[in-house]
């Protein structure tokens, strides 16, 4: 696509001159397209860039808000092209500065034209960076706040022209924002100690929150602003609850394999979460690499060129990983965990699409996630709480919710958005759930803020209208008084919080931007009141809390063909009859479920279904096999990709280490001293095993407490009980015998006849 370029600029730089090009493609007026398709090779210019660039080459202080994709950075690449000097563009990430650096030398045939300027430089390379500076080489020089305020660095850049300063990453400089960094409150007095140089400051993300906080620091509220639309049309989002490890794992190994040979991102808050993900994709055969702060920088560096070079598929990371990375191609980014903000949300999910193909955005939620990082702020000062809280909160209210979830995105960023114009572009648009008309109860809302007048938090509001008298702040206000309190008690908070969030997306509402959180009743909330209009709403999702110490199965709903597992639940009844045993020895329930997601169609698929195994497939798996194909063939069905979730080999070896010595006859205790785990450990893992289909013989360790008589009744009880309950059989035996003994019993049972 680029065929000229910075060749084309410097042919003309010698044969007339630099100066003169540079300040007569300024004098007169001439369009940037010229040098646009010169130096880049694109014929136009994108949304404002035009406008932009026209106005830093006019010396204005602009403020660009631009999604990401939209071409920011061409905003100050090519008026530092064009315009006599260097312009410094503040950068808060080595691996932004590396990557756009890369990328700029591209268009030349000499590295004088771009240079970073930071730590990871050796002093050869120091040394020449300075010397191309000083001769005016140098078009960009790319610094981190840290490294700018340095007074070596600052004496240096005194004695070069300036053309203008770039702060890129706006959204640092605010302590709304979602990635705060302090050294970027002090850019503004850096700056000036350079000398009075026109400022263009640029970002992704900001709420009018935070480009009112990054205008006030940088000392530029008159300078003109340009806002984009914030709407990434090519993204479809959606949120799935996130329940148990192994059952998100699944999930996450079969989004990936349905889009195969895709470069996408995974993000965990937590480096240890990194590394297990990244771990866990590639034993089951998905080319993944790890990418957070505690890997060296040179791992850091070699795992993100892996990325852009596509020798690997994934990237899973922490929020460090992305900020700027510029490869068009990623078509899916996953949030294992929830974001600390929408803002962040907003930019990590902006890295896929941006070659203007489709997107996959994929949140994982669960309510213990956020209960976990409100946690991790409470020994944060203060103020930093509440605005954590805060910003948490609105992102706990857009996994939750039931409406639109672009119109939720965009209004956050004080945007206006119809949801006509989603195009089933999220989930909640593409499979709506039930609505039924609010308007009197939008209406009774709309009354109470008018009525409390003044300004007051949602779940201020919420406690409010269904009486809630034991809250402290209704009390300070004395509004349990209030002659409103407590006219929606007849529903319950969650439904409350839907018509609140519904009046706030409506328009409605007005969000307080220096008190934040704090909401008012507006013009349009007023008039609505006057004159009610229908207003149909979905009540919001309600999350299960689901911990990695629950093992209760886990799986979402409709995923499971119901038909299909009403069949097999009767054709297991037919065969366990036909067998003389209950019909959980010949498949258990979960079992049965998992057939009823993937359809496996012969016994090697179905070895792999959950508490199958090989051995289990081969006893019982021929009547299965042949009724799912049936039913695959005569309903049409497209399978899906199999999935099967393979284990962690440290926990693989412990089990093949208790089946030899089981082998060896070696007593149970003795095992679980060995393994450094308790006996209760030791029987959940021979339960696995035995699930899993494999034979085990622990006749040796029982006959020593258990006489043959004894363990022969035991059996016979389980023959004929139709569910697997130890606490019934210890009830059954009068306390003959001990809940363990019964265990160990049943394994024994169900290796027998299952395996």
């Amino acid at each position: 696509m680029i065929d000229c370029g910075f060749f084309t600029l410097k042919k003309y730089i010698l044969e007339q001159g630099k100066l003169v090009m540079q300040v007569a493609a300024i004098e007169s007026k001439e369009s940037p397209k010229k040098f646009l398709k010169e130096f880049f090779g694109f014929d136009g210019f994108k949304g404002n860039q035009e406008i932009v660039i026209n106005s830093i080459l006019s010396g204005e202080d602009c403020f660009v808000i631009m999604p990401t994709g939209a071409g920011k950075s061409l905003c100050y690449q090519l008026p530092a092209m064009i315009m006599p000097g260097t312009a410094i563009i503040i950068s808060p990430l080595i691996a932004l500065m590396k990557n756009q650096v890369d990328n700029l030398r591209g268009f030349s045939d000499t590295n004088g034209l771009a240079h970073f300027l930071n730590s990871s430089l050796s002093k050869s390379d120091f040394n020449q960076v300075v010397t191309d500076l000083l001769s005016g080489d140098t078009r960009l020089l790319y610094v981190a706040p840290e490294t700018l305020k340095k007074p070596e660095t600052l004496e240096l850049l005194s004695k070069i022209k300036v053309s203008f300063v770039a702060v890129d990453e706006a959204h640092c400089i605010s302590e709304w924002g979602h990635d705060f960094r302090p050294e970027y409150r002090k850019i503004r007095q850096m700056v000036k100690a350079i000398g009075e140089i026109p400022i263009l400051a640029l970002t992704a993300t900001a709420t009018p929150k935070v480009q009112h906080d990054i205008q006030k620091n940088l000392n530029m509220l008159e300078a003109k602003l340009f806002k984009s639309s914030f709407n990434r049309s090519n993204l479809y989002y959606q949120v799935r609850p996130k329940g148990r490890k192994d059952a998100v794992h699944k999930e996450i190994i079969s989004f990936i394999k349905h889009r195969a040979n895709s470069s996408g991102i995974i993000y965990c808050l937590s480096r240890k979460k990194v590394e297990e993900i990244a771990e866990m994709l590639c034993r089951n055969g998905i080319k993944a690499l790890a990418y957070h702060a505690g890997l060296d920088a040179k791992m850091r560096a070699q795992h993100q060129d892996d990325f852009l070079m596509e020798n690997c598929d994934v990237i899973v990371a922490t929020i460090a990983f992305g900020m700027g990375i510029d490869k068009p191609d990623v078509r899916f980014v996953i949030h294992y965990d929830v974001p600390k903000s929408l803002e962040g949300y907003y930019q990590e999910t902006g890295r896929a699409g941006r070659d203007g193909l489709k997107g996959d955005c994929l949140l994982f939620y669960n309510p213990n996630d956020i209960e976990k990082l409100e946690k991790f702020m409470k020994d944060k000062p203060v103020a930093e709480q509440e605005i954590g809280g805060l910003l948490i909160a609105e992102t706990a209210a857009f996994a939750e919710s039931s409406q639109c979830r672009r119109k939720l995105l965009l209004h956050y960023f004080g945007e206006r958005f119809d949801e006509k114009d989603c195009n089933q572009m999220c989930d909640n648009c593409a499979h709506p759930k039930p609505k039924k008309d609010v308007s009197n109860e939008l209406t009774q809302i709309l009354k109470i803020f008018s009525g409390l007048k003044g300004e007051f938090s949602l779940n201020h509001v919420v406690n409010f209208v269904i009486g809630n008298k034991t809250d402290a702040n209704i009390k300070s206000y004395n509004h349990d008084k209030h002659e409103l309190f407590g006219v929606g008690k007849g529903q319950d908070k969650l439904f409350w919080k839907s018509v609140v969030r519904l009046a706030l997306v409506s328009g409605f509402l007005n969000k307080n931007i220096e008190r934040y959180g704090l909401l008012s009743i507006n013009d349009l909330g007023s008039d609505f009141i006057k004159k009610p209009s229908s207003m149909d709403m979905a009540v919001d999702v309600e999350f299960d809390h689901v911990s990695d110490e629950d093992f209760d199965s886990f799986r979402l709903e409709s995923v499971c063909d119901e038909i299909l597992f009403l069949g097999l639940k009767d054709l297991r009844k037919q065969v366990a009859h036909k067998l003389g045993l209950p019909p959980y020895v010949v498949f258990q329930d979960p079992s049965l479920e998992d057939m009823a997601m993937k359809y496996p169609i012969t016994k090697e698929e179905l070895a792999n279904i959950n508490g199958v195994g090989k051995n289990k497939a081969l006893k019982f798996g021929a009547e299965f096999v042949q009724y799912i194909d049936n039913y695959v063939r005569e309903n049409e069905i497209e399978r899906p990709i199999e999935v099967v979730l393979k284990g962690n080999s440290e926990k693989s070896a412990k089990r093949v280490n208790i089946i030899l010595n089981i082998d060896k006859k070696v007593d149970l205790p003795v095992i679980a001293t060995q393994l450094g785990i308790s006996f209760d450990e030791l029987l959940e893992e021979l339960q696995q095993i035995v699930n899993s289909g494999t034979k085990l013989n622990i006749r040796y360790f029982l006959d020593q407490f258990l006489d043959e008589d004894l363990q022969d009744e035991v059996i016979d009880y389980f023959k004929t009980t139709e569910e697997e309950n130890i606490d019934a059989a210890v009830e059954n035996f009068d306390g003959e015998f001990s809940h363990e003994e019964l265990k160990l019993m049943h394994l024994q049972f169900i290796s027998d006849v299952a395996n």
